[in-house]
């Protein structure tokens, strides 16, 4: 598909639909879909930008399943056309499922057992369609019922759901790997003719890896190193059959948005190297200048959460079961691991009361009174030995407590203890408190530090304010070499094979997504089963059992 190398990207539209069937859910339900996802929808529009399509998006369908007879002669007017329809023919299905129980489908059927709640799948998406460049133009996302109707529903944790799937849809997937594009030179995006290569590579400790050159740039500025081959983990327990998941490696990336287990959404950012990754998909212009700022592993180099590494005790790392403070130091934390840790250990909230910020968490107890915890707005997470000295016990050991702290500056602040004025804690270091023992430490580079770290709120965490240039693909390519195997894909000229295995039915949209998107809403026209379902695009958010203390 030829574009104008003088036309400049448009962020991108991307228009939702809910099939009727999931008119049965309640007003207050619908709803909430409805906020939530125009809300992700909102958010995604200002990140992605796409050259768009002049005119109408065609969607394609099997012709051979709604029509009984065919035009086969080509010379005629309505050759390959209809010549009767096929009166059998019953619309579509969705990810080729009969529903079964009950969820919300942003488009589609109602649900599917892979929303049972002993699951804990949230949501999940596919690809539906792309175009002649590999590009997703369709596609469905199923939000599970439960993650509406459920007690204590966030929409903050809803808006975050949906980004993760539709970063899934638009490309982050490793069913649209193999199509991302290389338009490194200019010339060759004025033509339409971009190379392609194998993105995924195993490193020499059999880790599965995404080496574009975006992602190498943003990898290396986080870490701090020169690492020329610092390709991207993926996540290792959730790999298909080829060992490749499209889910970044939770060990080294955890607290970005595309990991497979979706926490707090205060706990959870849209970082510099996913925004990278789709920016390297060759699709889309991204403004990178409104990520958000991803604290995990910051400036650890190129070896930080290997196997190797990630059982010694780190500012991000623990060892035992100890309590503690959540890395961002809003939650109190029990020391844990999870599926997908393979065997680290890091501090995750508790689930009861560890939030330093709710004022609600106190409950007047002998704890709080001799430990001098305050549960306030300005509360945060310190690692804490401190005991007041009238306190039967001369000491204890060292745990996560809630104070109160301010900032006077970057990576400066004060905190307050019950009983004490404001004081002055210097982050590295750790401070005494007038009629207490022991120690409190005061975290480097964790409070008064980054913006985007806050409590959540009633409204979304907002992205930066300051809007940074749409940098087009090609002059992102351009930056580093990509360290890629020789193998390159087979002829993309034609539409990708995955596109024709899924069929969706032909309906004509006005260009929503343009060349790029259109979040199905193709609705019961889908005839996504029989092929779609073999190749399992079914990429899903998994909800995180809380430690109970």
């Amino acid at each position: 598909m030829n574009r104008n190398a003088t036309f400049q990207p448009q962020p991108i539209r991307i228009t939702t639909w809910t099939p009727r069937e999931s008119h049965t859910l309640l007003h207050w339900e619908a709803e909430k879909l409805e906020v939530a996802v125009s809300e992700a929808v909102n958010t995604v529009s200002k990140l992605l930008s796409v050259m768009r399509v002049p005119g109408r998006l065609l969607l394609s369908r099997d012709i051979n399943k709604y029509c009984r007879f065919i035009w086969r002669n080509s010379s005629t007017a309505n050759f390959n056309r209809c010549g009767r329809a096929n009166d059998s023919y019953q619309s579509e299905r969705c990810l080729g499922v009969t529903p079964l129980f009950a969820c919300v489908c942003i488009c589609v059927c109602f649900c599917l057992c892979l929303c049972l709640p002993q699951s804990g799948i949230l949501a999940y998406s596919a690809h539906c369609q792309t175009d002649s460049d590999g590009r997703p133009v369709a596609g469905v996302m199923v939000i599970c019922r439960d993650l509406l109707s459920k007690e204590g529903f966030s929409n903050e944790h809803m808006v975050q759901t949906v980004i993760h799937e539709l970063f899934h849809v638009l490309g982050f997937s490793k069913e649209l790997f193999s199509f991302w594009r290389d338009c490194s030179l200019s010339s060759q995006m004025a033509v339409g003719s971009c190379s392609y290569g194998q993105v995924t590579n195993t490193d020499e400790t059999g880790q599965k890896r995404l080496y574009t050159p975006g992602v190498i740039k943003a990898l290396q500025a986080h870490f701090n190193t020169t690492h020329t081959e610092m390709g991207a983990p993926l996540e290792n327990q959730d790999a298909g059959s080829h060992g490749v998941s499209s889910h970044w490696e939770a060990r080294v990336l955890q607290g970005s948005i595309m990991t497979a287990l979706l926490v707090e959404p205060s706990l959870v950012q849209i970082d510099p190297i996913t925004l990278s990754a789709l920016q390297d998909t060759g699709w889309y212009s991204v403004n990178l200048g409104r990520a958000q700022s991803l604290m995990w592993g910051e400036n650890e180099g190129a070896l930080f959460g290997s196997l190797t590494t990630c059982h010694k005790p780190s500012a991000f790392f623990c060892m035992g079961s100890e309590l503690g403070c959540h890395y961002l130091h809003l939650h109190k934390g029990a020391c844990q691991s999870d599926q997908y840790l393979d065997g680290c250990r890091i501090y995750k909230p508790l689930a009861n009361a560890s939030e330093c910020w709710k004022e609600e968490n106190s409950r007047g107890s002998s704890v709080e009174e001799w430990s001098g915890e305050i549960f306030y707005t300005d509360s945060r997470c310190f690692f804490s030995s401190l005991v007041r000295k009238d306190h039967s016990s001369h000491s204890v050991s060292v745990a996560g407590r809630c104070y109160r702290h301010r900032c006077t500056g970057r990576n400066r602040y004060q905190i307050q203890v019950v009983g004490s004025e404001w004081l002055d804690c210097p982050a590295g270091k750790s401070i005494q408190v007038y009629g207490y023992r022991g120690t409190i430490f005061c975290p480097d580079k964790r409070l008064c530090y980054y913006y985007s770290v806050v409590p959540p709120t009633s409204t979304p965490k907002p992205l930066p304010s300051t809007p940074h240039p749409s940098i087009h693909p090609s002059s992102v390519h351009s930056l580093i070499q990509r360290p890629l195997t020789s193998q390159h894909s087979l002829n993309f000229g034609q539409t990708p094979p995955f596109s024709a295995s899924a069929d969706c039915a032909g309906i004509a949209m006005v260009t929503v997504l343009s060349i790029s998107a259109v979040l199905c809403l193709l609705a019961t026209a889908m005839a996504f089963y029989r092929k779609c379902c073999s190749v399992r695009v079914r990429v899903h958010a998994v909800v995180e059992v809380p430690y109970m203390l």
